[in-house]
């Protein structure tokens, strides 16, 4: 695995943290925070991110589609101390834009991901409204 930017590394960077409680039912049998309850976080502080952006709801077959999401993991994470899962939007294209985040624990990168969002019309790619793009310009990493 190619080490990551190490700005991406920075949470000061990232305008919007969401704070978890980690549970003993997300350990692995090596008594470590599993990457499928990783994942979850990140899918979590996704939607609360896109909340706070002050997204749309899905209406008239218009929606946004995860595409792709990348997960790297950087370190072990462990019950019980919690997580905290930084988001930050990156400039996009015409029908989609990307979404990095940072997952620490006690203040230590244990992982990122990086998601690709795609706006339709549920069925093909359709072009992100100007007042919606500004929305998010408004969270880019700083």
């Amino acid at each position: 695995m190619a080490r990551p930017d190490p700005a991406l590394l920075d949470p000061a960077r990232y305008p919007f943290a969401n704070a978890v409680t980690t549970r003993f039912a997300d350990l692995d049998p090596n008594g470590h925070i599993n990457n499928v309850a990783m994942a979850a976080v990140f899918e979590d502080a996704r939607l609360r991110f896109i909340t706070a952006v002050g997204m749309p709801k899905n209406t008239d077959g218009a929606r946004f589609m995860v595409a792709n999401v990348t997960i790297d993991y950087l370190a072990q994470a462990y019950y019980p101390a919690g997580l905290e899962c930084c988001v930050g939007a990156l400039p996009g294209g015409r029908s989609s834009w990307s979404l990095r985040q940072l997952l620490l624990q006690d203040g230590r990168p244990v992982a990122t991901a990086h998601v690709t969002i795609v706006f339709t019309d549920g069925e093909r790619p359709q072009p992100i409204a100007a007042d919606l793009r500004g929305r998010l310009d408004a969270w880019l990493i700083r």
